[in-house]
C-alpha cells in the first residue's frame, strides 16, 4: 500500500477543538460556582456515569464519522442487547455468558450494517435508519414490555458504584483505556491516517492503495460492538433491562461528536474534540436537571447544539479560508502614470 501521508489539520478545526475545550472548562467552573449541588461527589459521579453511554459510542462513532459515514442504529443495538441480557438472564443463564453472548451479536448487528454499505454499496444513513428500526422491533419481540431488574449485586455495583468515598465511578477506568486506544488508533497509526484519506476523497483512497471497503466494515463491526457493551452497561448501570433502553441516544452521541468538530463530511476532527463534546453536553444536561429543567427542553437544547455544531466549524473555516485569502493577495500598489499616448496605439486614418 501506498505511504499515506498523515492527516494536514486545518487551523480552523483545531480551533474549533479548542473552543469546545474551553467552553467545557467555563460551564464546568460557573456550575461549581453557581449551581447548588453541582460539585459534591454523588453529583460528579452521576454526571460521569450518565455521559459513559454516550461516550462508549462516540469512541467508534467518531473514527466512523471521519471516514465519511455514520450509525443511527447505536442505540436500538444497545436496546437489542440489553433485552437479550434481560431475556436470557430469565431463562438461567450465568451473567458471565450472557455478556459475551450480547457483545456477540452486537458485532454481528455491526457487521449487517457494514456489508450493506460496503458489498451493496447503499449509502449509511438510509442503512441504519432502517436497521435502527429492525433492531428496536427485534429488542421488543425478544423481551416484550418486561423489565428485568434482578442482576447480580456485584456487577449492579461496578456499573453504578464509585471508588471509595471519591467522585470516581469504577466504570471511568475501563472507559479511560479504551479512550486511550481509541485515541491511537485515530492519530498514531496507518489505519487512522487511512481513514482521514478515505473520508476527504474515496476514490482518492482507493488510487493510493487503500482498502476502503475493509476499512469501513471493520469501522461498523467495532461500532456495533461498543453499542451492545454500552447497552450491557446501560441495563448494569440503571438496573433495569428493557426494549427501549437508550431511545434516543444516537441523537445525543451525533450532536457530542459533531459539537465536538468533527466534520459530517468527513476527513476532518480528532476524538479530543469528540470527548469534550460528550462531557460538555453532559455536564449542559446535568446542569438542567439540577435546575429541573424539563425532559423536553432539554431535548430542544440537544437539538440547538446539533445544528450549531454543524454550522459552527463550518462558519469558522469560513472565515479561516477569507483571512488567509486576504494575507495572500499582494498589496495594492500606485496607480501608473497617465502619459502621451502611443503613435504606434493610435487607430489609423480612414481612407
Amino acid at each position: 500500500m501506498a505511504d499515506i501521508p498523515r492527516p494536514a489539520r486545518r487551523g480552523a478545526a483545531l480551533r474549533w477543538d479548542h473552543v469546545v475545550g474551553a467552553l467545557l472548562v467555563v460551564v464546568l467552573l460557573l456550575s461549581f460556582g453557581l449551581v447548588d449541588g453541582f460539585g459534591n461527589a454523588l453529583n460528579l459521579s452521576f454526571l460521569i456515569g450518565n455521559t459513559l453511554p454516550i461516550a462508549l459510542i462516540a469512541l467508534p462513532m467518531t473514527l466512523l464519522v471521519v471516514s465519511g459515514e455514520i450509525d443511527l442504529s447505536v442505540a436500538s443495538t444497545a436496546g437489542l442487547s440489553g433485552a437479550v441480557m434481560g431475556a436470557l438472564w430469565n431463562q438461567g443463564l450465568a451473567i458471565e455468558a450472557i455478556v459475551p453472548l450480547c457483545l456477540l451479536l452486537g458485532t454481528a448487528c455491526g457487521l449487517v450494517n457494514g456489508l450493506l454499505v460496503t458489498r451493496l454499496g447503499l449509502p449509511s444513513l438510509a442503512v441504519t435508519i432502517g436497521t435502527l428500526a429492525a433492531y428496536r422491533g427485534i429488542a421488543q419481540i425478544v423481551l416484550g414490555s418486561d423489565a428485568v431488574t434482578d442482576f447480580p449485586g456485584a456487577w449492579l455495583d461496578f456499573a453504578a458504584g464509585r471508588v471509595g468515598g471519591t467522585f470516581v465511578p469504577y466504570a471511568l477506568p475501563p472507559f479511560l483505556v479504551l479512550l486511550v486506544l481509541a485515541a491511537l488508533a485515530l492519530h498514531a497509526t496507518p489505519f487512522g491516517r487511512s481513514l482521514f484519506a478515505i473520508g476527504a476523497g474515496e476514490e482518492a483512497a482507493r488510487f493510493a492503495g487503500i482498502r476502503v471497503r475493509r476499512h469501513k466494515l471493520v469501522l461498523f463491526t467495532v461500532t456495533g460492538l461498543m453499542s451492545a457493551l454500552t447497552g450491557v452497561f446501560w441495563a448494569l448501570h440503571y438496573a433495569s433491562a428493557r426494549y427501549d433502553n437508550a431511545t434516543g441516544l444516537e441523537l445525543s452521541v451525533v450532536a457530542a461528536v459533531l459539537l465536538g468538530g468533527v466534520d459530517f463530511d468527513g476527513g476532518k476532527g480528532t476524538l479530543g474534540g469528540a470527548v469534550a463534546g460528550v462531557f460538555l453536553l453532559g455536564a449542559l444536561q446535568n446542569v438542567m436537571s439540577l435546575a429541573n429543567v424539563s425532559a423536553q427542553s432539554q431535548i430542544l437544547v440537544t437539538g440547538v447544539l446539533l445544528v450549531v455544531s454543524v454550522l459552527g466549524p463550518r462558519v469558522a473555516r469560513q472565515v479561516a479560508d477569507a483571512r488567509a485569502r486576504r494575507r495572500a493577495a499582494p498589496p495594492p500598489g500606485p496607480a501608473p502614470a497617465a502619459g502621451p499616448p502611443d503613435p504606434a496605439q493610435a487607430p489609423a486614418p480612414s481612407p
